[in-house]
């Protein structure tokens, strides 16, 4: 709800989606649970299914919308949209009598996207007498706080000592990460019983949109510290004679030197700035890459790179072992720190003929749901 109207999807709305999506085809009781400034929102079948189709009236605001988001008018309609759907409502201390009336004995509460999880929701939906999962997609802020919102960190701790104490089920979406969150929640004091279920990574219909002339390369996330795009345009300065280099995806925050040096790049440039692509347009510009690169300093998954594999793509990316787990000898890793091999390597593949790539078979929604609803 909080990503109504405001552009392309993450990747952690990309795994929300999926979970709507699925559960909303199984023969079963199915409820969408809405946190708003002003309590909780319970939305049925036909609501949840309006907000999958993206069948929602975002054009109108209501009062308790306006003043409680001044700032921020697209989370004030879409809670306004929701009020209107929704089959019931409550304060934020009525939650429990709220699930405790409306839904059916043994029900579980899924969690997938990190937001809500604080002491007084969870404590009220396990007195309603529900399981709780909770989807973990990494603890990055914990593990390297250097690349999180400085405002951020804290607030991360708490919410995963909240789901120490009450999650009965964490879902983890790769070893690597796991080991790394349970890590952290042994430092907590429980570590919750827990399953390994990797995300499913569809490949999306392709839509043309223009490509540079000539061979090009991608990279592709959010423009933030993490991602590091600032080497990548080391690089591409030091190169003699680059080729293009599409950078695909919005931009983010703390890197205030990345964002000048790319607001003043000059129309032509070898590196082009493609930002609010869906995903179709991103696959199309993905398979006609000579490669992807993706030379993060961490990651829970990896989203992009598996895409990109899906495509066969070549992927040149930071040696991480969450990449060795899923991509194998696919990839092409390398050290941030060695910038010649990074630049020997693109030299390498943009002068390869790639017309008989393989592709890697990447996990799929149906394995994901298969492992997570078997443990419930």
């Amino acid at each position: 709800m909080s990503r109504l109207g405001k552009g392309p999807m993450t990747g952690v709305d990309r795994v929300e989606y999926a979970y709507l999506d699925h559960f909303l085809h199984l023969d079963m009781p199915f409820f969408g649970l809405v946190r708003t400034a002003a309590g909780f929102l319970l939305l049925d079948r036909a609501a949840m299914t309006a907000l999958r189709d993206g069948n929602i009236d975002l054009t109108r605001n209501d009062l308790i919308g306006r003043i409680a988001w001044r700032r921020d008018l697209a989370r004030g309609r879409a809670e306004a949209a929701l009020r209107r759907l929704a089959m019931a409502r409550c304060t934020k201390r009525g939650l429990a009598r709220l699930l405790g009336r409306h839904l059916p004995p043994g029900a579980s509460y899924f969690n997938t996207g990190h937001a809500n999880l604080d002491h007084r929701s969870l404590s009220e939906i396990r007195s309603a007498g529900l399981k709780i999962a909770v989807v973990v997609h990494d603890t990055i802020p914990l593990d390297y706080p250097e690349f999180a919102r400085p405002d951020s960190v804290e607030p991360f701790r708490r919410k995963m000592q909240i789901v120490a104490k009450f999650a009965d089920l964490i879902i983890h979406t790769a070893h690597t990460t796991r080991l790394q969150t349970e890590a952290q929640l042994d430092l907590m004091g429980r570590i919750p019983p827990g399953v390994t279920a990797n995300l499913g990574v569809p490949v999306a219909q392709m839509i043309a949109i223009e490509k540079p002339a000539g061979r090009y390369f991608v990279t592709l996330g959010t423009i933030e510290p993490r991602k590091n795009h600032g080497f990548l345009l080391d690089l591409w300065a030091q190169m003699p004679d680059p080729p293009n280099l599409l950078i695909l995806g919005g931009r983010g925050w703390s890197n205030e030197s990345v964002i000048a040096r790319l607001d003043s790049l000059k129309p032509g440039a070898r590196v082009q700035e493609r930002p609010g692509l869906n995903d179709g347009q991103i696959a199309f510009l993905l398979q006609g890459a000579q490669g992807l690169l993706f030379p993060t300093y961490a990651e829970g998954f990896g989203i992009p790179a598996l895409e990109a594999a899906a495509l066969g793509t070549p992927v040149i990316t930071s040696n991480l072992p969450v990449f060795q787990e899923l991509l194998g000898e696919f990839a092409v890793y390398l050290d941030v720190a060695d910038s010649y091999s990074w630049i020997e390597t693109i030299d390498r593949l943009r002068n390869a003929d790639q017309t008989n790539r393989q592709a890697i078979v990447p996990p799929n929604w149906a394995e994901h749901f298969k492992i997570v609803l078997s443990t419930m």
